[in-house]
């Protein structure tokens, strides 16, 4: 996290914004005590969740994704089970069989 002073966030702001779109963001100190962060914008052009994304991977909760999807996995639809069979008790047969 970039550190910067009131005079210096003032003189300086663009260039703090700047470093805001990288996604890095700044901590705001007066006389050496934090007093603000300044973060990226958490909205994106489209309304995706992309700031979320980003939210919950500086806050270690999750990793990013290193390569896209395979096509075939999107390509297919779920397993449904019965309507007359319980997820649960589905659920807890699987683990019963595991063992």
């Amino acid at each position: 996290m970039k550190k910067a002073s009131i005079t210096e966030a003032k003189n300086n702001l663009s260039a703090l914004i700047d470093s805001l779109r990288n996604g890095s963001p700044v901590l705001i100190a007066d006389r050496g005590r934090p007093a603000a962060r300044l973060e990226p914008s958490r909205t994106s052009d489209d309304g995706a969740d992309e700031g979320r994304i980003a939210r919950l991977v500086r806050e270690g909760l999750v990793k990013p994704g290193r390569a896209a999807p395979l096509p075939a996995l999107l390509a297919t639809r779920p397993p449904r089970p019965d309507r007359d069979v319980s997820a649960l008790e589905a659920l807890i047969d699987e683990g019963r069989e595991g063992l």
